[in-house]
């Protein structure tokens, strides 16, 4: 998987590529969890991610629980598969998507 992460003051942008999975979780939550003092929007950009695990799915909704606290999380260009999975498992109710 790869991951790029875009700082602009407070806001920080996470881009995925690939597969988030169990293999590759623990690597996304070290780097996300290192990066996200201070943070007052996380911007999470979904275009070049083509599968998403559980283990992902809990990556976000922790992520979700701390930005609930300090600011704000947006995901955006989440395609159809992954978006059909957010749908299925109720995510789409907890969390913000935009284009």
């Amino acid at each position: 998987m790869d991951i790029i992460k875009t700082f602009d003051g407070d806001t920080l942008t996470i881009a995925l590529g690939g597969k988030l999975d169990s293999n590759s979780a623990p690597e996304l939550e070290a780097e996300l969890f290192k990066s996200l003092e201070g943070i007052k929007l996380l911007i999470w950009d979904f275009e070049k991610l083509y599968y998403l695990s559980s283990a992902g799915l809990r990556i976000l909704l922790s992520t979700q629980k701390i930005m609930n606290k300090q600011g704000k999380m947006i995901l955006r260009h989440v395609n159809e598969i992954i978006m059909e999975t957010f749908d299925m498992t109720g995510f789409t109710s907890i969390l913000t998507f935009e284009d």
